[in-house]
């Protein structure tokens, strides 16, 4: 009679334990369920819509401009012009501040933002990025006369730079000591115009943009500082987070167009230089930046 009862209390332990494994399973199957259902979702209802909506700024030159007839153009908007195209979706585009994109990634107002947005850890941490279509490195826009005081980045310390609230670039000028004069959606000639007029002193930006734009202002007494490179840049696509379906459509299109060229192509049509591969230079590497 023991052992009967010892076999029938075992019998239910084996049963206990099958069905904690089973349930285990399960919560393992519909996890994985629930991760693949987010990283589809953003890519299927694009599918669905047939369209990509691509937040950008309209006002970087050589990046996100409009041209002389008031087409919307630049490297990042014909990047992803391309990209539709080859995803065969069509795309339209919602002209923000670089402020306003990641939000409005985040509470799906756009799918994604192209606007020379740079790659960074901490923006990983929320956010999906592509590969990246771009390589740069930062510099300044500084007066002419006197390179505005600044001959190292130390030289920032006290410094007016123009920019955006959230941008590396704002975050960089803010690790040296210098204050922040923010502005809206404007263009590179609000700017650059104020450092001429000496409301403030600099705006640390992106090489490529910046030569761009001081060149497009020759009135102005301003030029690029002829000797600080500085904080090497990756430029990408940004999605939202876990939208791996999405990003890794855009990933295998961003990788046809630099086998065939074509990043290289629109580089050099509006950078005058292929930023589409890491420069040659000695750029110098901030320590100590939380980016």
């Amino acid at each position: 009679m023991k052992e009967l009862k010892k076999i029938f209390f075992l019998l239910i332990i084996i049963a206990l334990l099958s069905a904690c494994g089973s349930s285990s399973e399960e919560e393992d199957k519909q996890a994985n369920d629930d991760t693949s259902a987010t990283e589809d979702q953003v890519w299927e209802e694009i599918q669905d819509a047939g369209e990509m909506v691509v937040g950008t700024s309209g006002t970087l030159i050589a990046s996100s401009y409009y041209d002389e007839e008031e087409n919307l153009t630049g490297y990042d908007v014909e990047i992803m012009k391309e990209v539709a195209n080859r995803l065969d979706l069509d795309i339209s585009f919602e002209i923000m501040g670089i402020d306003s994109m990641l939000p409005a990634i985040q509470s799906g107002r756009i799918d994604v933002a192209a606007n020379d947005i740079e790659i960074t850890d901490k923006r990983k941490e929320e956010f999906n990025f592509s590969e990246p279509y771009k390589y740069s490195y930062t510099t300044m826009a500084v007066r002419q006369e006197d390179n505005s005081g600044i001959e190292s980045l130390e030289d920032l310390e006290g410094k007016k730079a123009g920019g955006g609230a959230t941008t590396i670039y704002s975050q960089i000028a803010e690790h040296y000591g210098a204050e922040i004069v923010t502005y809206g959606n404007a263009s590179n000639e609000a700017y650059l115009r104020d450092v001429d007029n000496g409301r403030t002193d600099v705006v640390v930006n992106d090489y490529y943009l910046t030569k761009f734009g001081v060149a497009a202002f020759p009135d102005f007494d301003i030029h690029l500082h002829p000797t600080l490179k500085f904080h090497p840049t990756e430029q990408g696509v940004i999605l939202p987070k876990d939208a791996d379906k999405l990003t890794e459509e855009i990933n295998n299109v961003l990788d046809e167009m630099r086998e065939d060229g074509t990043l290289s192509e629109l580089a050099i049509k509006f950078y005058e230089e292929d930023a589409s591969q890491k420069p040659e230079d000695e750029i110098e590497v901030i320590e100590g930046l939380d980016l």
